[in-house]
């Protein structure tokens, strides 16, 4: 079969050389459409279920929001596991499901599950599904800063609200974008502050205000009335315009004397309680977020981000600026150039030895074509299998492999060639060469794809891999398998076709001087190896002894760390520090920081932002050390590891803080797959949390002391403090009092209570009353 497989593409040369050309085309077109990555995206398949829930504390968080939701979703298809967090006025669930399920079909089967727990939630929570993303997913940040000198004209509100109704919406609207997240500055509320003495005097409670300010804030549609035939929609416009507007609501009526909202509060504008902040270098800023959707380019929608975000820029009012500060698409051409290099000068050190061994130019180019042709195949099965190029699918490849059973084909071509023209005396004819093409492939063919099959065997036991091991290697076994079948394909087709229509004239039946000098160094050494077979047999057995006994002294990792370019910082104070604190503290570490020269700027998070994808305690902040190009350091030889003792030295002055380096892409694929941002974790499960703490203090004391352990942090528990408002029931009952009624003037006050909505526009803003 192989034999014909060769004769017909001889035969059909023409047809096999415009096929394979077309292939090509085909490849190069799919080379746009080729999703690129820095490394594999090996986040488990995960849907993220986040509730708001202001005012709650964890311990209530979890007793009335989070168990409820973790034990609806019991018993889903294909569910692996859920693990949860409690924080104040937040409750996250994530719901992990095995391998290979559809993002979607696992995101239907929570929606319908959280359908059916709503109205066992208290009311006015509703559990929020987390965006379509992975841990790759983070691919561009950008700041929205006043420019100096405009910072009394842009506050952290004005800016704000500019992210939010402006820049954000536009970001959210580019393909590839599934959210747009954003920390940072004060939303933007409008208040009712009224005054207790005024309340007191006129009998009104803040349950009247509220409800005075919702009868008198709203507009209603009361259908359409036909008139001398035409049609009349109507409409009772009732929404409050601005300020002043609210400040004249009726709220009761006194001796027929209207009493006013003006009149018993102060309505002001004002901001919301904010659970998170963002600095950078040292000075708070509003910080947007873009993530990738699943199963998208990252470099093609971070430069689409970026792109979208210099427009935006261009129309913002004079004195506001968007600007970029991190930057995926920076990451992955750093690997991809890496890659790219490696693999253009292995292909290059490739055809150098193919012309000076072949000796014959048309030969050696035919061979050398097999490696771009290949190439450009495999970018097209790797879009059709919708596996990324990345530094481990694309790494693997050799093109030596792939070349081998095109050169043991056109080798013996060539051989043949000059055997049979020195016999004849004359050139070869046409019907000669095809004819001795055909024979020179089918005689060398079985051989040269045996080694090539038993190359590809090699990876088959890679695809018994599961999890993450799995997800992490599957793209190099799948793309270096698909290159050998390829190369395969090409020798059997593309080689003979080519050597019978280009390889023409002279062929000399002698060897280069590569080889003749090669055969008389190996000659002599093959003559001494036979005569001492003995000493050289022991001579390989004790180095492959001595192999494996160092083998045995080797440490082992997963993969080896992958140089991001950048730092991030993991920065925990005790716990209850407040935010405004946190940013206090933040803002002098950040000031530390940029004093070395590597550092470009530092850029943190603090706290939770508006869409809880990393909730964090105001305690805890992540800091992004952003560094600059290794031409710009004063010492660009610099190894990292001694950058990141400097900072570990830096960082150690500020008081207050505890840290743990890592880095930005790594740091979130480690919280994604296992909840937690370091790379090993140690759980202990029981119901007594006393105990729990006990055990988790000694393993921490135990893993301190490992060899090559650095950062070991047990996580915090306990130490929230807390105010309790205990309602004393006989004292109730003696008033005639309930609960709720000592419970709305501790809330309102602190927390606010909801009193409905400011529209300006298309922008909407909520009234509480505090």
């Amino acid at each position: 079969m192989l034999e014909r497989i060769i004769r017909a593409s001889i035969a059909h040369r023409w047809l096999v050389l415009l096929v394979v050309l077309a292939l090509a085309a085909l490849g190069a077109w799919n080379y746009g459409r080729l999703p690129i990555d820095a490394v594999p995206d090996i986040t488990n398949v995960q849907v993220q279920v986040n509730t708001e829930a202001p005012g709650y504390s964890p311990l209530e968080a979890e007793q009335r929001i989070t168990f409820p939701i973790e034990t609806a979703l019991a018993g889903m298809a294909r569910l692996s596991y859920t693990r949860s967090i409690s924080r104040y006025g937040l409750s996250q669930v994530t719901v992990v499901f095995e391998d290979g399920t559809d993002i979607y079909f696992a995101r239907q089967q929570v929606a319908e599950r959280l359908q059916q727990v709503a109205p066992h939630l208290p009311p006015g929570v509703e559990p929020a599904l987390g965006p379509v993303s992975t841990g790759l997913g983070e691919i561009f940040m950008y700041t929205v800063e006043a420019e100096p000198g405009f910072q009394e004209q842009w506050t952290s509100t004005s800016l704000r609200t500019l992210q939010d109704w402006v820049i954000r919406p536009q970001l959210r609207n580019l393909p590839g974008v599934t959210e747009v997240n954003t920390s940072g500055g004060h939303v933007r509320q409008v208040h009712v502050t009224p005054d207790p003495a005024r309340l007191v005097a006129h009998g009104i409670t803040l349950r009247d205000i509220a409800a005075a300010v919702e009868r008198n804030n709203a507009s209603v549609g009361a259908g359409y009335i036909e008139r001398s035939g035409q049609q009349y929609l109507v409409r009772v416009p009732g929404q409050v315009s601005g300020l002043d507007g609210l400040r004249q609501v009726v709220v009761a009526m006194h001796g027929g004397v209207p009493l006013r909202l003006g009149d018993v509060a102060e309505v002001i504008e004002g901001s919301e309680l904010r659970t998170g902040a963002a600095t950078r270098n040292g000075e708070e800023v509003v910080l947007g977020t873009v993530f990738m959707l699943v199963g998208e380019n990252s470099r093609a929608v971070a430069r689409r981000a970026a792109a979208k975000l210099r427009e935006i820029d261009a129309s913002l009012p004079e004195g506001v600026r968007a600007r970029a500060v991190y930057d995926r698409t920076d990451l992955v051409e750093r690997t991809i150039h890496t890659v790219r290099t490696n693999l253009t000068e292995g292909a290059l050190l490739v055809i150098v030895v193919l012309f000076a061994l072949l000796g014959n130019f048309r030969a050696a180019l035919v061979t050398a074509l097999v490696i771009p042709l290949t190439m450009l195949l495999t970018i097209s099965g790797m879009v059709h299998n919708r596996v990324s190029a990345n530094l481990m699918s694309l790494g693997a490849l050799d093109f030596g492999l792939l070349v081998d059973g095109a050169v043991i084909i056109v080798e013996n071509c060539l051989r043949r060639f000059g055997q049979r023209q020195q016999e004849l005396g004359r050139l070869l004819t046409r019907a000669e060469r095809h004819e001795l093409a055909s024979a020179a492939g089918a005689e060398v063919i079985r051989p040269g794809l045996f080694g090539m099959f038993i190359i590809a065997a090699v990876y088959l036991p890679v695809f018994a891999l599961s999890g993450i091991e799995g997800k992490m290697f599957h793209p190099m076994a799948v793309t270096v398998v698909m290159a050998l079948t390829f190369a395969m394909a090409l020798s059997l087709t593309f080689v003979p076709a080519a050597v019978a229509q280009f390889v023409t004239g002279a062929v000399a039946e002698r060897e280069t001087r590569v080889m003749q000098g090669a055969s008389r160094l190996y000659a002599p050494l093959l003559s001494g190896a036979l005569r001492r077979r003995l000493a050289v047999v022991a001579a390989a057995i004790v180095l492959v002894a001595g192999a494996g006994l160092l083998a045995g002294r080797l440490g082992t990792e997963f993969i080896p760390d992958l140089d991001e370019g950048d730092i991030a910082l993991h920065a925990l104070r005790i716990p209850g520090t407040s935010l405004t604190q946190s940013i206090t503290m933040q803002r002098q570490l950040e000031q530390h920081i940029a004093r070395l020269p590597e550092v470009e700027q530092v850029i943190s998070k603090i706290g939770t932002p508006e869409v809880a994808t990393d909730p964090m305690p105001p305690s805890v902040a992540d800091t992004f050390i952003l560094l600059k190009d290794r031409d710009d350091w004063p010492d660009p030889r610099k190894p990292r590891a001694r950058l990141v003792a400097d900072l570990q030295q830096l960082v150690s002055r500020v008081p207050g803080n505890n840290y743990e380096f890592t880095q930005p892409v790594k740091m979130r694929m480690n919280e994604l797959i296992a909840g937690v941002r370091a790379e090993v974790a140690i759980r202990v499960h029981g119901d007594d949390l006393e105990e729990l703490l006990r055990l988790g203090e000694e393993v921490e004391h135990i893993a301190a002391g490992i060899d090559g352990a650095a950062d070991v942090k047990l996580e915090q528990v306990t130490g929230l403090p807390l105010l309790t408002v205990s309602p004393d029931p006989a004292a109730l009952a003696r008033r005639g009092l309930s609960v709720q009624e000592v419970r709305d003037p501790v809330r309102a006050p602190i927390g606010g209570a909801p009193a409905g909505q400011l529209f300006e526009g298309d922008r909407r803003f909520d009234i509480v009353s505090r």
